[in-house]
């Protein structure tokens, strides 16, 4: 089982950057492939972006091509989420999942551990 600690966030004038983080503890990141998503209020969950166990593969929500990159670096046990040229309608509370499985996951139910979740706000 792992235990994801999500940190970072907070709030960001529009066209601004924030990194969210999501360490891993008890079995590592590398063991799965490992998602990013956003939920706003009265919305459904959103898939940001996700990469696979190897990280040699990368997919990413229709909103945020181009200007959000998840990576994963195995020697700190963490999955990054580097967001640039950020909007308003990315407002939402951010979560990091891990699925067990190889490939990119695209949908909430193929993951089965959550981190705690992160605001971010982008103001106008």
């Amino acid at each position: 089982q792992v235990q994801l600690v999500q940190s970072g966030g907070g709030l960001v004038q529009a066209g601004g950057s924030l990194r969210l983080s999501c360490a891993a503890s008890g079995r590592t990141a590398s063991n799965y492939a490992m998602g990013w998503f956003r939920q706003a209020p009265g919305k459904e969950r959103e898939f940001v972006a996700g990469i696979s166990r190897g990280g040699g593969t990368t997919a990413y929500g229709d909103s945020v091509k181009g200007r959000f990159t998840i990576s994963r670096d195995n020697a700190r046990n963490t999955v990054p989420l580097q967001m640039n040229s950020l909007k308003p309608e990315d407002t939402a509370v951010y979560y990091c999942a891990a699925a067990e499985r190889w490939s990119v996951a695209l949908t909430p139910r193929q993951y089965s551990y959550w981190g705690q979740g992160t605001q971010v706000t982008v103001s106008s």
